[in-house]
């Protein structure tokens, strides 16, 4: 493996990702930084000309570390940030549009939940310039959506998808969860071929983590054995590959050419700007300094604090950036040589990282052919050890 530095190395791509705080109801699983909307006051309304103004304000600050580079993906996260309404991201997105360069057709996603009411703006959504709709469907399954917490049901599930083709959408993500309260395997398999037969272009799969400051955290649900958990995700994984759906990540499916772009440009260690109650950042400087932003998290304090006070700069040193490269780079399960550390690092491969590779090919973590032709990926035995092998790299 090559230890040289790249005469002149180049900036990573730069996405952008913007955090939307509301939801109509805290789920008792989820630990993202969301805020039930009628307890924000104001009789239940969004303060949606203040959150707008701020974060563009909030961008403003921001901007002149990225001093006109372009932007490849965009992903507006929460919360739930369909329940904003139209005029909102007409607003959004024009802003947007004038401040940023863009690259052509580049991705924007939204997420979205399935309830009546918000699929009635998704022609609008698509007409503002989002591009892509990633739907947060959880399960199909009457019990298990009232135990996760959710508010719709699976009509209004498979609805969603329909409205959201009808409105212009033609990339679209379901979210779906899997070893869920009580659930066997053959609940497991019906959510997942249901969700298959709507034909969505990405499946993101993912298993249920009990996270501190939760709900199921403080009060845990019965969650199945581990037998059955390990069932789920073998016979899982089988049909998705035998209906088109490519693993290309640990929780992330897709068909052909339809991998998100905004999720690889984070595993691949690329640049992002964010923007909103929470929102985190990660930006390279022409000099290779690194360092990750991250904003106040409660709305009320984001919304009174001028943007300069926002952010909080956290440099990445040299010593952690061999694990925080791998920590994001061996998510995906594509090839990749060292080379690619060097770009995104700006610092050569240090010994230490070639050494933890040495005894993680010795360990049968990382696949040995690979490496003969200086190049790196799990094995599938690296694939279910994840955390044994990142934590080779650790410091």
């Amino acid at each position: 493996m090559s230890t040289s530095l790249p005469a002149s190395p180049s900036l990573p791509p730069l996405s952008l990702y913007i955090h939307l705080p509301w939801c109509v109801k805290k789920c008792p699983y989820c630990d993202f930084n969301s805020h039930q909307a009628d307890r924000f006051g104001n009789d239940g309304k969004l303060p949606e000309e203040a959150y707008l103004q701020q974060l563009l304000a909030d961008l403003d600050a921001d901007l002149p570390y990225v001093a006109g580079r372009p932007i490849e993906t965009a992903f507006i996260g929460g919360g739930t940030p369909s329940l904003m309404s139209e005029d909102f991201y007409y607003r959004l997105m024009a802003a947007l549009q004038e401040k940023l360069t863009w690259v052509e057709n580049a991705e924007i996603t939204m997420e979205a939940n399935p309830g009546t009411f918000e699929q009635e703006k998704f022609r609008h959504f698509r007409q503002a310039g989002i591009n892509r709709l990633s739907i947060g469907i959880q399960s199909f399954q009457p019990k298990l959506l009232k135990t996760l917490g959710r508010i719709h049901n699976r009509e209004e599930a498979i609805h969603a998808v329909d409205k959201s083709r009808m409105a212009g959408f033609d990339n679209i993500n379901l979210d779906l969860m899997h070893g869920l309260p009580d659930q066997s395997l053959d609940m497991a398999m019906k959510d997942l071929s249901l969700a298959i037969d709507l034909n969505p272009e990405h499946l993101s799969w993912y298993q249920l983590t009990i996270e501190p400051n939760t709900e199921f955290y403080r009060r845990p649900p019965s969650l199945p054995e581990d037998n059955t958990l390990w069932g789920i995700q073998d016979k899982g994984q089988e049909l998705l590959a035998a209906n088109g759906y490519r693993q290309y990540e640990v929780s992330a499916n897709a068909k052909a050419q339809h991998q998100a772009a905004h999720n690889l440009n984070y595993w691949r260690f690329g640049d992002y700007l964010g923007i909103g109650a929470g929102a985190h950042g990660k930006i390279t400087l022409q000099d290779g300094q690194i360092f990750r932003t991250r904003k106040t998290r409660h709305p009320n304090h984001y919304l009174n604090n001028i943007a300069q006070a926002l952010i909080t700069k956290d440099a990445i040193t040299n010593e952690d950036l061999p694990l925080e490269f791998m920590m994001n780079r061996l998510r995906l399960f594509e090839t990749f040589d060292l080379h690619e550390y060097e770009q995104y690092c700006y610092q050569k491969v240090p010994k230490s990282l070639i050494d933890a590779c040495i005894i993680a090919l010795s360990r049968g973590l990382l696949d040995a052919t690979a490496w003969q032709k200086q190049r790196i990926q799990t094995t599938e035995k690296g694939k279910l050890f994840l955390n044994e092998l990142l934590e080779l790299f650790l410091p």
